[in-house]
């Protein structure tokens, strides 16, 4: 690999992690509001899926950063930010006139990083990473 396409890499990589890492601490820092948010949504079992995906969200941008299990990660992160986005931003429900658009938006996002991340867990987090010290 050049030297310009492993900093490249390390550079997503550290995007990536970053989506998943404040959107996690924000969800501690504004729980009872999150909470609220997800019942709106009727996101069922809240008391046990917020913290999860807490972790998972915090865990995972960590993981991805440092390139540690960087493919099971991004795997795992791709899996997580499709079931958000169909529970969260599911524009298909909403009626005319709401915020179809924006939501809208923010799903086609989401697929799109869905998409960033599952090229890194295919092809991997590259030599910047703790998978790949020796």
């Amino acid at each position: 690999m050049k030297l310009h396409e492993t900093i490249f890499l390390l550079a997503g990589r550290f995007l990536l992690g970053l989506y998943f890492i404040l959107p996690g601490v924000q969800k501690i820092t504004n729980y009872e509001g999150m909470v609220q948010y997800m019942a709106k949504h009727n996101v069922p079992m809240i008391e046990f899926l917020l913290p999860l995906t807490i972790f998972l969200q915090i865990l995972g941008g960590i993981a991805i950063i440092i390139g540690f299990k960087g493919k099971i990660a991004a795997f795992m992160l791709a899996g997580l930010t499709l079931v958000i986005s169909i529970f969260m931003h599911n524009f298909w429900n909403l009626p005319a006139g709401s915020d179809v658009a924006h939501e809208t938006q923010n799903f086609v996002k989401n697929m799109a990083i869905m998409a960033g991340l599952l090229v890194l867990a295919g092809r991997g987090c590259g030599p910047w990473s703790v998978d790949n010290k020796n």
